[in-house]
Parts: structure tokens; C-alpha cells; sequence
């Protein structure tokens, strides 16, 4: 059990948190992590209130640990905000300026606020604005990235830069990866990647298969996902293999995804994500990935996930000695 500031400000065991990852984040993956001891997430975006309200119902049931709702500004409805900020622990903001008005209403509910941010002047005004903890985005993240930093030098001019707990995102997929950051006094970890492979994941096999196959190197910054994204304008980790497959794809239609009950076609470039739901040419829909990729090498559930990342952190940390430990104490 490693404690930080974060730790004891969320009330969960180990200073893990889920990253947001769209539809690939099912209530059974977010229940499992939070039960491992971290804090799990689901997103909802684009959903109506009534598909929210039954995932958080399906999520509590699953779990009585802290859970968090990541919401993304450009799909934000303040209805769900509302329904959300009184059932999850935390609800965690990413791409858009931090707004007072907005963590407002999440303390209001009864949540703590979490803003994801790409530079330091972000992470300023998220602090600014009242947010409990910050994510601080390195750009060796999968998905959607909103600074141009690595996470290294992020961590430093953000922990310099403000006074509440902050996490590191962004490449992060092993015990060694874990412990380094939290070696630089940090107050946790976001990790996403390696839970896309997770058992409880909502990822389609081919997606999940594909990464196990790739490398670190794989996992390349581009911009050319960007069809029908509301995150767009902006660069995105993928797979290097996802361009290459939709650059070869003849036509306008990859795939067709199944949301609600309802067909939709994926069109190529389009920034979807290859869910379970999903069917056609997989490889060429929008496999994100970060450069952690590399530490993806089999599905396993959640759990032992957290379990591989922590007891060897923890190991490192004890081996490093005072310096390692500071994480623990801060």
C-alpha cells in the first residue's frame, strides 16, 4: 500500500486513477479498479441522461470503493454533470480552460474536481478555478494529447508551479515507469494503455491484439484522426499501424458500430474508437495507443494489472531507499 496525497484525499488504497478512455472504459473495468485499489473511471460523453444514469447505477452496484466520471468539455451536458458530481467520487475534466463555474457545481454535488492539463499555465488556472488535484498530460499519451511536453519535464514546471496533489499521465505501463514518477513527488499515477487490454475492457479483440503486438515505438503523435472529433484540432497517440491500414483502406466507410441499439458507420479518419460493438476493417479505426504499448503483453484483468504495477513499484521505491520513498510520505 503505497499512501500519497492523493491517496488519502480520494479514499482509495493505492494513487492509481483510470485514465478516461471513451467507450473502452465498461463499468466492470472501472468496479475492478477501484476494488484493486485505485480509482476507476468510466466516461460519458455524447450519452442522454437516462444511458448515464443507468452506467452509474451499473457502476455502483458493482462497487462500494471511490469511482470517478471523466467528462470531456466539448461534449459537456450540465444535466449529467449534475447526476454525476452526487454519485462519484470525483468528476475529472479534460480539454478545455478549467472554469470555476464548473468545479463549482461538482463541489456542490458532493465530488472532488480533477483537471487534466498539458502545460503549467493550465495547471495554474486549474488550481486557480478550485480543482482538488491536477493531471499533468505528457505527450507520450495515447489518445487525445493537449500539451506538446514530455512528461518529465511537464511533472517538473507543474510540481513547481502549484500546491495541490498531482498526477503524472502519459507512457506510463510498468512497476519502473510507476515508481519513477512517483519518485519525483508526485502524488499518483494515470495510466490507461495497459487496461485497454484488461479483461473487463470494452476494447474490441482485434484493437487489443494489435497492441500487444506493438512496440514502444509503434505508438506515434499524428493529427490525422480527427474526422467528426469534437477534441480535434489536436494530436493523438496511435498506433502507427492504425495509419497505415487507413491509409490503404479504399473508400470513405471502415467499420459500422453498434451504439444503443442503433448502426453507425466509422468513417475513415474518423476518431472512433474499435469497441467490442464494432465490425469491419478494425485495424484501420482509430487504435490509440500510448508508449506504453510496449507493456502490453497478454490480457489480464484489472486487478492483476494493478497488482504487477504496484507491488514492483513499491519494490523500487524500498530499493531506492529514502529518495524512492518519498512518494509514500509526502
Amino acid at each position: 500500500m503505497i499512501e500519497t496525497p492523493f491517496t488519502r484525499l480520494v479514499g482509495c488504497q493505492l494513487p492509481l486513477q483510470l485514465a478516461g478512455m471513451g467507450s473502452i472504459l465498461s463499468p466492470e473495468l472501472a468496479a475492478a479498479v477501484s476494488d484493486a485499489g485505485g480509482l476507476g473511471q468510466i466516461t460519458i460523453a455524447r450519452w442522454p441522461v437516462e444511458e448515464a444514469e443507468r452506467r452509474l447505477d451499473r457502476l455502483r452496484a458493482l462497487t462500494s470503493r471511490p469511482f470517478g466520471v471523466n467528462l470531456l468539455i466539448p461534449y459537456l451536458d450540465r444535466e449529467v454533470l449534475g447526476l454525476a458530481a452526487t454519485r462519484a467520487r470525483v468528476i475529472d475534466f479534460f480539454w478545455g480552460q478549467p472554469d470555476p463555474d464548473l468545479v463549482a457545481q461538482v463541489h456542490q454535488g458532493g465530488a472532488l474536481a480533477s483537471w487534466q492539463v498539458g502545460s503549467a499555465a493550465e495547471a495554474v488556472a486549474a488550481e486557480d478555478a478550485g480543482c482538488d488535484f491536477i493531471i499533468a498530460q505528457g505527450n507520450e499519451a495515447g489518445g487525445h494529447i493537449r500539451g506538446t511536453l514530455g512528461l518529465l519535464p511537464l511533472l517538473s514546471a507543474v510540481l513547481d508551479a502549484v500546491s495541490i496533489p498531482v498526477l503524472g499521465a502519459g507512457g506510463i505501463g510498468s512497476a519502473r515507469s510507476v515508481a519513477a514518477v512517483l519518485a519525483t513527488g508526485a502524488a499518483g499515477v494515470r495510466v490507461g494503455t495497459r487496461f485497454i487490454a484488461a479483461s473487463e475492457s470494452n476494447a474490441h479483440p482485434d484493437y487489443v491484439r494489435a497492441l500487444i503486438a506493438a512496440n514502444a515505438e509503434d505508438s506515434v503523435r499524428t493529427s490525422r484522426f480527427e474526422v467528426e472529433c469534437g477534441l480535434c484540432p489536436s494530436t493523438h497517440g496511435v498506433l502507427r499501424s492504425a495509419i497505415i491500414a487507413a491509409d490503404c483502406f479504399e473508400g470513405d466507410v471502415v467499420a459500422e458500430v453498434e451504439i444503443a441499439g442503433e448502426r453507425h458507420d466509422v468513417h475513415r479518419f474518423q476518431g472512433m474508437l474499435p469497441i467490442k460493438a464494432a465490425s469491419g476493417n478494425i485495424a484501420a479505426m482509430a487504435c490509440y495507443a500510448g508508449q506504453s504499448v510496449g507493456s502490453v503483453k497478454r490480457v489480464q484483468p484489472a486487478a492483476e494489472i494493478v497488482a504487477e504495477l504496484f507491488d514492483g513499484a513499491e519494490a523500487l521505491l524500498e530499493r531506492w531507499g529514502p529518495a524512492g520513498r518519498v512518494a509514500t510520505i509526502a
